[in-house]
């Protein structure tokens, strides 16, 4: 084999190591994700394997001294967002598997590569990078779910203004605001639904639809959220757009351990309490999210007859936040009831 063809074949099997590694490591730390980290580690070691003398021959080939291409530089922002980050190493990887392929290819390199195995890596690539981003995309969103996920009921709420209410739950310190309707017509709800939106990215606060996915779409919402009786999660997260997070009412723990396998960013544990916000409510108790808890590595919002005296009893069994509408909806004063009850929460933490 000649040795600038070694020289490619080396640099390119560099290049496809690192950037593999890099993306392992991102869903290793920063998405904790088993299958991602196992799927990226497979298909590097199935890449660099290769016979010792192999190696040898690439290793003993190289010239880095000489290579014209080491100080060439492109000019662009060195400081880099890990979605950024994602897309160029996953790009870099599938350029290299590439070149590799039609490496392969030149007489005198088999048996030692094999093209169809770099074109199947690369194909594999094209689906990991697509999960990679859409989880590190949603990773910050799911981490502003803490204290109180308020829930704006059009029911409950009556002829109050849904946008006065809001400010008045943000004021008190939610960092949710999910718009629940179940009987108003898509119309009306549509324009209630964008000056939630457009109030809720103003102030850093995540704005959740409930149910109604194209009233999530239409806004730019943060996030959906599904009952049990609705589409299945792994269909409604290929609808979604890559950046909006998907939750789950779940009132078992195997509904909690299929909708984390399904694609859902965070599980809504419930009824805690006898409510008056939902007919016929399914009780469950703490003990119910305490044992959810120990089976999903989801953020976990607690509901169903949250308030301030029980909040803290339910951040003492590992809820992450809870979810609460007659609470405050009910309240004379909407933003004092929600520091309260962020703060009974805070205490059970």
């Amino acid at each position: 084999m000649p040795n600038q063809i070694q020289r490619i074949i080396d640099a390119n099997l560099n290049r496809a190591g690192e950037g593999l590694h890099l993306l392992e490591e991102l869903a290793r730390m920063m998405l904790n994700n088993t299958a991602l980290t196992q799927q990226l580690k497979n298909i590097r070691h199935e890449i660099l394997r290769g016979d010792l003398a192999f190696n040898q021959q690439l290793v003993q080939s190289r010239d880095s001294e000489s290579d014209v291409g080491f100080d060439i530089e492109i000019e662009g922002d060195k400081l880099r967002e890990l979605p950024t980050m994602v897309v160029a190493n996953a790009r870099r990887v599938q350029e290299a598997l590439r070149i590799l392929e039609e490496m392969a290819k030149v007489p005198g390199t088999a048996p030692q590569l094999d093209p169809e195995k770099y074109k199947q890596a690369r194909f594999a690539l094209y689906n990991i990078e697509q999960e990679l981003l859409s989880r590190l995309m949603r990773q910050e969103k799911k981490s502003q779910l803490t204290g109180l996920y308020a829930i704006i009921d059009s029911q409950v709420l009556g002829k109050r203004p849904h946008l006065k209410v809001a400010q008045e739950l943000i004021k008190g310190g939610a960092s949710v605001i999910q718009l629940r309707a179940k009987s108003t017509a898509k119309a009306e709800l549509l324009p209630v639904a964008q000056k939630l939106q457009k109030l809720c990215a103003e102030k850093g606060v995540l704005f959740i639809v409930n149910d109604h996915l194209d009233i999530a779409l239409a806004t730019g919402a943060d996030g959906l959220h599904l009952g049990q009786g609705d589409l299945p999660i792994s269909v409604m997260r290929k609808l979604l757009t890559m950046d909006m997070i998907l939750g789950c009412s779940v009132n078992t723990v195997e509904q909690a351990e299929n909708a984390e396998a399904n694609g859902a960013d965070y599980i809504a544990v419930g009824s805690m309490y006898l409510t008056i916000s939902k007919e016929k409510p399914m009780v469950v108790g703490v003990s119910r999210l305490k044992q959810v808890r120990g089976v999903v590595s989801l953020p976990l919002v607690a509901i169903g007859g949250i308030k301030e005296d029980n909040a803290n009893e339910v951040a003492a069994n590992g809820a992450d936040a809870v979810a609460v509408i007659s609470a405050i909806l009910g309240a004379k004063d909407v933003a004092g009831a929600a520091r309260r009850i962020i703060k009974s929460f805070e205490a059970g933490k």
